[in-house]
């Protein structure tokens, strides 16, 4: 069975880096730009074709930086490791960024301590790995939530409070619905 490639797909690729490139030498559409040079100095307004030879004498390219200015700026500079240079920012800077991950925790004001250890286990190993915990106290029809002193609300203090010593509390017990949840944050380690 033969399988097609979807082309519609590699297209819109192929177009989104065209866009994502500068104007670089003959690509450049304007008849006059403003020249600077690689050190930053203006040259001033130059024909297309003159700034081009300019490039060229220099062993250089001419990128347009400043395509939708009334005159388009273009500066003389290597393509090549300006591109290279890019790509290795944006690989550190992805290297860098940190990715957190909400875990969610469910618990029952009836809950039996067996089942709240196993949920207090999991909370903790959450944490402990660096993500946010959300701990939700989850009402069933018939239990009914008068206010936010009710004795049932006592679970979910019970489980802040034993996992006080790596977490700290982000946003306290909220009302939503049938349910009243809190967000814990891992504590940062001292250095």
């Amino acid at each position: 069975m033969i399988r097609y490639r979807e082309v519609s797909n590699i297209n819109k690729n192929q177009n989104q880096d065209r866009k994502n490139e500068a104007l670089v030498n003959e690509n450049i559409k304007a008849e006059q730009v403003l020249v600077v040079d690689d050190a930053g100095n203006s040259l001033g307004v130059k024909k297309l074709q003159e700034a081009l030879k300019i490039a060229e004498e220099r062993n250089l390219d001419l990128v347009c930086v400043a395509p939708n200015a009334t005159t388009p700026v273009c500066r003389l500079m290597d393509y090549s490791k300006y591109r290279y240079e890019q790509q290795k920012r944006a690989r550190v800077a992805k290297k860098n960024q940190t990715i957190i991950c909400v875990k969610e925790v469910w618990l029952t004001p009836v809950i039996s301590s067996n089942d709240f250890d196993t949920k207090l286990k999991q909370g903790t190993k959450f944490l402990q790995q660096g993500n946010k915990l959300k701990v939700t106290l989850r009402f069933n029809r018939r239990a009914r939530l008068l206010n936010m002193g009710d004795p049932d609300i006592q679970v979910l203090q019970r489980y802040i409070d034993a996992t006080s010593e790596i977490a700290t509390v982000e946003s306290k017990p909220v009302l939503e619905g049938k349910s009243v949840f809190a967000v814990l944050t891992p504590k940062k380690e001292k250095k």
